[in-house]
């Protein structure tokens, strides 16, 4: 199993820039591909970036391409989801989750999920 803790979210201008943070326990971290997701209130979940147990692989939501950069730590079990530019649409909580296995382009099948972390970017 792998627990999930997500941390670094707060307000900012938008134009700013956040740093979120993903702190992982579990034996199954190191070969688990990590995503990071979104839900603003009164919309559905979203896939936003995931990230392959190699750390090379990545893919981002076209939404956030270029403004948005995901990475890992798999010493120090972390996932890190680096936000610039940010706009007040990427207002939402964003929440790590993890999937046991091979990277690919799928934004689902997740198995275990952190509690989230508020991200409010204002205008």
């Amino acid at each position: 199993q792998v627990q999930l803790v997500e941390s670094g979210g707060g307000s900012v201008q938008a134009g700013g820039s956040l740093r979120l943070s993903c702190a992982a326990s579990g034996r199954t971290f190191r070969t688990s591909v990590m995503g990071w997701f979104r839900q603003a209130p009164g919309k559905e979940r979203e896939f936003v970036a995931n990230i392959g147990w190699s750390a090379i692989a990545t893919w981002l939501a076209d939404s956030v391409k270029g403004r948005f950069t995901i990475s890992r730590d798999n010493g120090k079990m972390t996932v890190t989801l680096q936000m610039n530019s940010l706009k007040p649409e990427d207002t939402a909580v964003y929440t790590c989750a993890a999937r046991p296995g091979i990277w690919d382009t799928r934004d689902w099948g997740y198995t275990y999920w952190g509690q989230g972390t508020q991200v409010t970017v204002s205008s």
